[in-house]
């Protein structure tokens, strides 16, 4: 018997994700963003190749976070397309600054032990660790219970959030250096610098407010994934 005929992988890129023709109002492109979302799923689901896999993975990191911007960001949250959405934008945001979102999650871990555990990160994790976690839940999406998927990034956004907030209180509350410094260069040279001044604390304490926010930003998210993932199971993520 002839060897069965060599296929290539399957290349994803922008010109893959189109608008449907015409589209003019917001329906027409929640619809849209809605087809090219579980089409892009299923395909992804259905094909063994590990190739495959890796490009939608990467996907971004290819062609930028904006093309996927530009098709779902404007979805409902608990939708096929809100929850990949928000999965890429997720991981665009690690990988920007995986050093400082290690600390972060680092600072999380002791207050939320189910979530530490269902995320699956390294303890404590390294930057690499992050990113490698990060990709292979996304990689699960694709190969494995999407449902999963979603709960597990939405762990994970939970550990983050929760050391965002620590991390904020730290700063309110003077625990935490004003000039912190995740390399930890501020901590081992604040015993020998003076008092900080009003602009400084006033400074930190902005600092502190934006933390915040990042912090409930992330909550909000992992709620959003984890009423998606329920949707899935019961077959009505749209």
């Amino acid at each position: 018997m002839p060897p069965a005929p060599f296929h290539r992988p399957v290349r994803f890129d922008p010109h893959k994700f189109q608008y449907y023709p015409g589209a003019q109002g917001a329906q027409d492109l929640a619809l849209a963003a809605q087809a090219s979302a579980r089409a892009l799923l299923a395909r992804g689901r259905a094909n063994e190749d590990p190739s495959v896999t890796k490009r939608l993975v990467h996907f971004t990191d290819e062609f930028g976070l904006q093309t996927l911007t530009d098709l779902w960001a404007q979805a409902p949250a608990v939708s096929t397309a809100g929850a990949l959405w928000r999965i890429y934008a997720l991981r665009a945001v690690i990988r920007k600054d995986p050093q400082l979102i290690s600390l972060y999650y680092q600072r999380g871990l002791g207050s939320n032990y189910a979530a530490q555990v269902l995320a699956g990160v390294a303890d404590p994790p390294s930057a690499q660790e992050i990113c490698d976690t990060v990709d292979q839940i996304l990689a699960g999406a694709y190969r494995g219970d999407f449902d999963l998927a979603l709960d597990r990034f939405a762990a994970f956004s939970r550990v983050l959030a929760l050391g965002q907030e620590e991390t904020a209180l730290g700063i309110r509350t003077g625990q935490q250096p004003l000039d912190w410094d995740p390399t930890g260069q501020a901590n081992r040279r604040a015993s020998s610098r003076p008092l900080a001044s009003a602009e400084v604390q006033q400074e930190a304490r902005g600092r502190a407010r934006r933390l915040r926010t990042l912090s409930q930003r992330l909550v909000a998210t992992a709620q959003d994934l984890e009423a998606a993932a329920r949707k899935w199971r019961a077959g009505q993520l749209d």
